[in-house]
Parts: C-alpha cells; structure tokens; sequence
C-alpha cells in the first residue's frame, strides 16, 4: 500500500464516506495492528482460566494489565507523534505487537510451569498497551493531519471501524486457531499478522511534525480532561464485555462466548457507519449524551439475558453507543486541544479509556466473586448513565 500526501481540503462533503478513501491507508494499519491484538482476546481469559488454572480476580488482572501498561504507552506515544511524526509512531506499535506475539509463543514450552507461563503471558499483556496505544494515537494524529481538524469526527469515525473491525475478525480467528492449533498457534498469528501490517505501513507517506512549542503533557490532560471522565465511565461496557462475556456465556451453559465480543464490534462498526457524521454536524456531547444511554441499555440487556441471543444483542447496542460515545467525547478533546499538540491530546484523551479498562477488569472480577458475574454489567450500566450526565455538561460548554 502506498500514499500521497494530499491537502486537508480533499474532504469536501459532511458524509462520513467522504473521508473514506483519504483516510483508508491509516484504517489499514489500525485493522493490522488490532486483528493481531485481537485474535488473543477471546482466548487469554479461558487460557489463563483453565489451562493456568487462575481465578477470576487474576483473569481480570491479566485482561487488565494492558491498558494500566497503556497510560504510559500514550503519554509516550503521544509525545513521538508531535516529535517525530506519526509514521514513526505506527511502526513502532506494530513492532510491539510482533514482540506480543512472540511473548506468548515463549509462554507455550511452559505450560508444565503456570507461574513462569502466566509471567510471560503478563508481559505480552502490558506489551500489548504500548502496541495499541502508539497504532491508534499514531493513525488518529496522521488521520487529523491528512483531512484536517474540521473532520475530526470522521476520523474518530473510520479509525474506530477499522479498530472494531479488527477486534471483530480477530476473536472469531483467534477462537478458530486456538481450538485446532493451540495457544502456539495464536501466537504464531499474532506475530505473522502485525508484520505484514508493519510492511504495509511502511510504505505510507509521512507527514512533517509541526515546529511549533508543544504544550506539556500535563496541561494537555487538564485541557481533555472533562471529554476524558465522560470516556472513562462509557468505556467500562466496553471492558466487561472483553474480559468477561465468555466466562458468562459459560457459567450459564451458553455457547458462542467469543460471539459476544465480535456482536459489540459489529454493533460498534454499524453505529459508526450509520451515525458517524453527526458529531461533526451537530457536535460531539449532543451525540455522546444520547448513545452512552443507549449502551446502557445493552448493557442492562446483558445483566438480565434469559437467553444468549438477547445477551449477543444487547452486546451489539452497548457496542454502537459506545463508539459513537467515544466519537462524540473525542471530537470535544479535538476542538480543545492546539494543533502542534493534538498527538499528545488523542494520547491523553485514550488514557482516560485505559484507567477504565485497566481498573475495570480486577474490580469487575471482585465484584464477580461477590455478587455474580452477571453484576458486572448493571455496574457497567450505571457508569454508562453517569457518561451521559458529563455530556451533558460538556454540551453546555462548547469549545
């Protein structure tokens, strides 16, 4: 795959399909770097679980890790971006990816000794918050440069498709090789799949870091930091759902765990596709405000499901209110955040994800253990709620 730099002014119209084409290369990378990450996602909580032989609070510990790992991630990522150009930062993460990969391949020959396995397996986890956080960082910055910060939402758009899409394709695969091949074979994926993304992305056309004084990081997080509450309460549906949604399916004698995980990225994608444009067009809290309140209905789904195709649904209606949340809380960040700063800001603004997603699965597993699995999706649920109360605020404070 090649590029050549265009104008910010080849985006013309306000669809969403019309930054399709500009953005494409960097959607490409995303789907690289997170159908590798993806493949282990449905696969890590029953690895550790049962070939292991760990516990809830350790399960959600290790689906946790990655993005406690990924705050440090993102403040250095960000940091690269503005530095050194987005591209820098890209291959970066894809390298990392690879590194998983081969991390939990050096896991296998282990297997007789679950501590020294689960260790290595650890490490790949909290490697996996840097590989993520330096692909989507550095696509959304070189996305922002490549149509300009007008479209900002349509790039929180694509890149967000291409994420879940990613996540979407993986967990089926994954599931698919671990079942005929093992953990090993995950592994092998992983590390095959990110290098052909790393190869691909190689070949797209750099963009220049801006020469202007960048802000420091601290300042960045204070200006994003509203946006960033708002995107910390939404995203624990998102955290339960992959950490947990296949032991559910499980302790309820139910089929098609992994399933959960691929409907809440379909439900991501087909939000973003269908409403993707509006938080351009009528700003970002209005839209966010509303959708996390749809998530919180899927997730309350989930709480209650007599049977997994209301849980695969309500999966599918946490996932599209989700991402258009997230879209909707970034497309704020944007608007406050400098131009020679916004590597730094989408950096700053994602960490308010990983504090979620790294504190959600341990608590989540605790309160598993205490009140169910199934408790952890009406905590979700609330959370979703109070998502929609910050936007609420941020609508009466526009940029």
């Amino acid at each position: 795959m090649s590029s050549t730099p265009r104008t910010a002014d080849a985006v013309t119209g306000d669809s969403l399909w019309s930054a399709f084409l500009p953005l494409l290369p960097f959607m490409a990378t995303v789907f690289a770097g997170f159908f590798a990450m993806g493949m282990a996602l449905p696969v890590l909580p029953r690895h550790v679980h049962e070939a292991l032989g760990q516990g809830t609070v350790v399960v959600g510990f290790v689906m946790g890790s990655q993005y406690l790992s990924a705050v440090f991630g993102r403040m250095v990522a960000g940091g690269s971006v503005d530095a050194r150009g987005p591209k820098h930062a890209a291959l970066a993460g894809l390298g990392f990816a690879v590194a998983v990969g081969a991390l939990y391949l050096a896991s296998v020959p282990f297997a007789g000794m679950p501590d020294v396995a689960l260790l290595l397996v650890l490490a790949g986890r909290l490697l996996s918050g840097f590989a993520e956080a330096f692909v989507i960082t550095s696509t959304l910055a070189w996305g922002l440069a490549r149509v300009g910060p007008a479209h900002a939402g349509k790039v929180f758009g694509w890149m967000g498709v291409a994420l879940f899409a990613g996540f979407a394709a993986g967990a089926p695969a994954g599931t698919f090789l671990h079942g005929h091949f093992g953990f090993a074979g995950v592994a092998i994926a992983v590390v095959s799949v990110a290098s052909v993304g790393w190869v691909a992305t190689h070949r797209i056309a750099a963009v220049a870091p801006s020469t202007l004084p960048r802000l420091p990081f601290h300042r960045v997080l204070g200006v994003v930091k509203l946006p960033g509450l708002g995107l910390t309460l939404c995203s624990l549906g998102y955290a339960m759902i992959t950490a947990f949604a296949v032991l559910l399916f499980a302790e309820r004698g139910w089929g098609g765990g992994a399933l959960a995980v691929s409907c809440m990225g379909v439900g991501f994608i087909a939000g973003r596709l269908l409403f993707g444009q509006l938080p351009d067009r009528v700003g970002g809290a209005r839209v966010a405000m509303f959708c996390v309140l749809g998530e919180a209905v899927g997730l309350a789904l989930l709480w209650i499901a007599p049977h997994p195709a209301v849980a695969w649904f309500g999966a599918a209606l946490a996932g599209g209110g989700y991402g258009l949340g997230f879209q909707g809380f970034g497309v704020e960040a944007v608007r406050r955040a400098p131009a020679q700063s916004r590597g730094s800001a989408m950096g700053a603004y994602v960490i308010f994800q990983d504090v979620s997603m790294g504190l959600g699965p341990p608590l989540g597993g605790l309160l598993a253990q205490a009140a169910g699995l199934d408790a952890v999706y009406l905590a979700a649920a609330v959370g979703a709620v109070g998502s929609a109360a910050v936007a609420a605020v941020l609508a009466r404070r526009p940029a």
